[in-house]
């Protein structure tokens, strides 16, 4: 395999700088693996291509205001941080810009909040572990940014705090949604429940890896960055149990699936755990538990596009693109829906 084969045109103007007017306005595309069908819904048809058994797996977590702005303690100029995840007691992993300057011993420091942080050290991929005095917790709840994706060209707005996070939204320590889960309402979730399909979660908090693209021919030598995950008793137990009555593990969005297929046994078997996955996913990998898959249209030469397509088929996925792209659909995070059945 080659990058080439997951490139394809997207035209600038189908990248959704903004959420439809409804979470379930969005369009549904229905793309069958057996036969390479095509077919064009919305998504609050989703439930009709439910039934009883199936079993919905939804990523619980929370996307948190992980973007921050601070000063160069020696010079006063601008700093901006992309918390990534905690390492230790008051030690941060970050992404941060203008980075290049910002050495080992370092100081940043956050106007009147009495927040400080120190660059403990730089890490092989550019991101600084940070070691922060004061109230860091206090100084995101009040300053802290929701981290919107790099190809939507604006900052967030009051109406991103609530649309860039699914209705199920539950543990915070993402900086990145699961976007697929974004078409969920409260009255899919009921219709999907009232048709006997159940519903489970699991944990997976999104890092900016999820945007990191693949830079070398050779997709096989690409190494994902680690993600957190969990899967609880529930999940394990109604997996279990959608599998044995003959219903589908349906699973809503690309972390859902690494999840899954992280805690998945070679026999199929869900197993309860949690821990760090850096699973990748091409062309080629056998799926242990996953039936059908609810997604969002991907970036070119992506880590997702190549995880769909390992699900599909790649000839499958570049026709499904292709037709997005001449029917219009809108891409990306904010973007429109699809359908693997």
């Amino acid at each position: 395999m080659h990058l080439s084969d997951f490139d394809y045109h997207l035209p600038e103007s189908l990248i959704a700088q903004h959420p439809s007017d409804r979470r379930d306005g969005s369009r549904l595309m229905v793309v069958s693996r057996a036969t390479g069908s095509i077919e064009h819904f919305g998504f609050a048809d989703l439930p009709d291509f439910l039934a009883t058994g199936d079993c919905l797996i939804v990523n619980e977590t929370k996307v948190f205001p992980a973007r921050l702005k601070g000063q160069k303690a020696a010079t006063g100029g601008s700093v901006e941080l992309l918390l990534v995840r905690p390492d230790t007691d008051g030690v941060w992993e970050a992404l941060v810009k203008p980075g290049r300057r910002l050495k080992e011993g370092a100081e940043i420091v956050f106007g009147e909040d009495e927040v400080t942080a120190r660059v403990e050290a730089v890490l092989p991929e550019g991101t600084r572990l940070l070691r922060f005095k004061g109230d860091l917790q206090g100084l995101i709840e009040r300053r802290g940014v929701i981290p919107l994706p790099p190809y939507i060209e604006r900052d967030a707005t009051e109406d991103d705090i609530e649309r860039y996070q699914t209705v199920y939204a539950k543990t915070p320590g993402a900086v990145a949604a699961p976007t697929a889960g974004l078409h969920f309402t409260p009255e899919i979730l009921e219709h999907s429940r009232d048709k006997g399909v159940d519903r489970a979660s699991v944990l997976l908090h999104v890092g900016p890896g999820t945007f990191k693209p693949v830079e070398i021919e050779d997709v096989t030598q690409h190494r994902m960055h680690a993600e957190y995950y969990e899967v609880g008793d529930a999940a394990a137990e109604k997996v279990a149990l959608a599998e044995a009555n003959g219903g589908r593990v349906v699973a809503v969005g690309t972390t859902s699936v690494r999840v899954l297929e992280s805690q998945s046994s070679t026999d199929g078997t869900l197993q309860i755990g949690c821990g760090w996955t850096d699973i990748f996913i091409y062309p080629g990998y056998a799926f242990q538990t996953v039936d059908a898959l609810v997604t969002n249209f991907h970036l070119p030469k992506s880590t997702l596009l190549m995880l769909v397509s390992a699900f599909a088929g790649t000839e499958v996925m570049k026709q499904a693109y292709d037709e997005a792209v001449r029917e219009g659909y809108r891409f990306y995070s904010y973007g429109d829906a699809m359908l693997i059945v």
